[in-house]
């Protein structure tokens, strides 16, 4: 039973998982991605290792993409965007530009995976002095050094003595508007506090919180080791300004648990950035007439038992476009989409055969 092609947009952790799970239930798929290269976020921003078991980001990313290229039923389409779309499902026609130029093509089911971008800390207002002091980073500018083989100061290229995670940076914020928490940021600054321990032994490393916020087992496998094996000092507080002394950065805020005003030099001062609507989502829901939730990513209906239908039948989000996910969630989501997605081509095929 032939049908359309299942469109999946982008090629990040759910979009490949989608493809490959539509094309093991012998569905032909055709992957779009605008970038030339297939990895998403992992890959683009060079992670080095994946929450939370550590695994190297690459070669992770690589068994994925792997396992779609080598499929028959998956028309990858790198360096390509999806820039219309006119119908709707089971026959809904997308204009896609290429490096060969503009081609319309026929889907039958539509699956958005266009991630999210991180929050740049810099955008509202420079408390934190991420433009300003070389020595003032985030986490993923701390994935790109541990990747490359070593942590240091930007500044001088030498070993900190003293590093600082500060949460919640663009995320549970209401001034800058963002008002969800980004359910990464906790784990992933647990994640190379343990990595910075690693390489760095004689190194301090501290973590300035509201609240520590570990799901499920990365309580147990993030939080606890770090605190306790790793010797990681958690401090909650608020960091409300980041000023530069001699050769050192320095953070004055509020240790809350205490009630009294924290100044402490630090070598390296580490922004744990949230996660925002990506642009491509953003479009995707303009193009394909999908209503944004309050907080500007992909609605999605019937949540929580449905987190990956959209309110246009056979058009389906999975991972960040629909909101703050960590890979487990996108995969999970890829999966369930894929499903549905499948489902209903399988319904309108019968329908149309009486």
């Amino acid at each position: 039973m032939e049908h359309n092609p299942i469109l999946v947009i982008g090629g990040g952790p759910a979009g490949l998982e989608a493809a490959r799970g539509a094309a093991e239930l012998g569905q032909p798929v055709l992957l779009v991605e605008k970038e030339p290269i297939l990895g998403g976020t992992p890959i683009l921003a060079s992670y080095a290792a994946l929450t939370p078991h550590m695994e190297d980001a690459e070669t992770v990313m690589k068994r994925m993409v792997d396992a779609i290229l080598e499929d028959p039923l998956v028309d990858v389409r790198p360096e390509t965007q999806v820039t219309a779309a006119e119908g709707d499902a089971p026959e809904i026609t997308v204009t896609l530009e290429g490096p060969k130029g503009s081609e319309q093509v026929t889907v039958g089911a539509v699956i958005v995976c266009t991630g999210f971008q991180h929050f740049d800390p810099g955008r509202e207002t420079q408390m934190y002095g991420y433009y300003e002091y070389d020595d003032v980073i985030t986490l993923v500018d701390a994935e790109r050094m541990f990747k490359a083989g070593s942590f240091v100061r930007p500044s001088t290229g030498e070993a900190p003595k003293r590093v600082c995670f500060i949460q919640c940076v663009g995320s549970r914020d209401r001034q800058v508007g963002n008002c969800w928490c980004s359910k990464v940021c906790c784990g992933v600054a647990c994640k190379e506090a343990i990595e910075i321990r690693d390489h760095l032994p004689d190194c301090q490393v501290f973590v300035f919180y509201i609240d520590m916020r570990m799901y499920g087992f990365w309580e147990d496998q993030l939080y606890w080791k770090a605190q306790e094996q790793k010797k990681v000092q958690f401090i909650r507080g608020i960091v409300t300004e980041i000023t530069r002394r001699g050769d050192t950065v320095v953070i004055k805020g509020e240790d809350t648990t205490m009630g009294r005003p924290v100044e402490v030099p630090m070598d390296v001062v580490v922004l744990s950035i949230g996660m925002e609507p990506s642009e491509g989502s953003t479009k995707m829901a303009e193009i394909f007439q999908l209503p944004l939730e309050s907080h500007r990513f992909i609605e999605t209906i019937g949540a929580p038992m449905n987190t990956v239908s959209t309110t246009r039948e056979g058009i389906y989000v999975a991972g960040a476009a629909a909101g703050p996910a960590d890979l487990e969630d996108s995969i999970s989501m890829a999966g369930a989409a894929v499903m549905k997605a499948a489902g209903f081509l399988r319904k309108q095929a019968l329908v149309a055969a009486g």
